[in-house]
């Protein structure tokens, strides 16, 4: 059963070319509701624990290393079938794959820099969302 909520962070390239305002706005456009959210950086020791799953691939070392090289926004959104919805409005990991209109499209510059990140499935939404927030910051 899919579930309401999902998750997501505005990664580092996009808040350093000031999109933060722009992609929220195409998130609350498409009827989510963000109930957590903050403005944060990762530590190395949390992108690597974050993307733990992908610490075998060769890709590993540079994720970190952009992941950490400056703030986020992390955020907790809600919505019927979140995670699918949300999937669909970020668009490809590729942006030149991307469907126009989508938050990759607009905002990304390469599959690394890929402006935004959204949770795969409702079990790792529930996952990447506890791992940033405590109970006492979801509303």
């Amino acid at each position: 059963m899919a579930t309401n909520r999902t998750f997501t962070m505005i990664k580092p390239d996009a808040v350093e070319n000031g999109h933060i305002g722009a992609i929220l706005e195409k998130i609350t456009a498409a009827g989510f509701k963000i109930v957590a959210m903050k403005y944060t950086q990762l530590s190395r020791r949390d992108a690597e624990e974050f993307y733990a799953i992908h610490s075998e691939r060769p890709f590993f070392g540079e994720l970190v290393e952009f992941m950490t090289r400056g703030p986020i926004v992390a955020a907790i959104l809600e919505k019927d079938n979140a995670v699918e919805d949300f999937r669909a409005l970020i668009g490809a990991t590729n942006p030149e794959e991307a469907a126009e209109g989508t938050i990759r499209k607009l905002f990304a510059t390469s599959i690394g820099e890929n402006a935004v990140h959204g949770s795969d499935s409702d079990e790792n939404a529930a996952i990447e969302g506890a791992f940033h927030f405590s109970g006492r910051e979801v509303f």
